[in-house]
């Protein structure tokens, strides 16, 4: 079965893991962050090492090993009763990251919805970045060198997946204004996605 699924999309800083969280919080949806279960893995283990290795670079870990993450850490939620794909919604959030991932991902998600959070001004992205750093002890964005990259990276590997799925399904959202505006706006999108993913089953 291809788990109904909703694509959180945007810059490094844009809200994309705020808004999850908030979204993983209501009935029939389940949110996944790729970034914390990366974050969580023991620094000691290969997997740990291996994801620092790049992150620490701002550069994004190789695909065939994120998806083969984030297929295992789903299963297991799935085995372990967390998540239920026959009565909840997958909300992603920072997967995939390029078009390749999405491609590997494709026997497993079908994306009802891909909810763009756009944010143009670079400054405050940097400073929300910063400020999660200090706030979250995340050492990968405290360093300007490392946004810059992670912004570039985002640029050359991560925006062209928006281009991989088609245009109906994607939605822009001002992700400059509030948090509650932001929310609203997407549950305002969702409702009638999760109404018609429940006729559906």
């Amino acid at each position: 079965m291809r788990y109904k699924t909703v694509l959180l999309f945007g810059a490094p800083g844009s809200g994309k893991g705020t808004q999850g969280k908030i979204l993983g919080s209501i009935p029939g949806f389940y949110h996944f962050a790729c970034g914390d279960v990366f974050r969580s893995l023991d620094l000691q283990s290969d997997v740990g090492r291996k994801f620092w290795e790049y992150s620490s670079r701002g550069e994004l870990v190789p695909d065939e090993f994120t998806i083969d993450l984030w297929k295992n850490y789903i299963k297991g939620m799935e085995w372990v009763n967390r998540f239920h794909p026959e009565t909840e919604i997958l909300v992603l959030d920072g997967i995939p990251r390029s078009v390749k991932q999405a491609k590997l991902m494709d026997d497993l998600v079908d994306v009802v919805k891909v909810i763009y959070l756009v944010c143009g001004d670079l400054s405050k992205m940097v400073e929300r970045l910063k400020r999660r750093a200090l706030k979250e002890n995340r050492i990968d964005d405290a360093s300007d060198a490392v946004i810059r990259k992670r912004m570039e990276v985002y640029e050359r590997e991560t925006r062209p997946v928006l281009e991989y799925y088609p245009a109906d399904k994607v939605v822009q959202i001002d992700a400059t204004m509030s948090q509650i505006e932001v929310l609203s706006r997407m549950i305002e999108l969702l409702v009638p996605v999760k109404k018609q993913v429940d006729v559906r089953r």
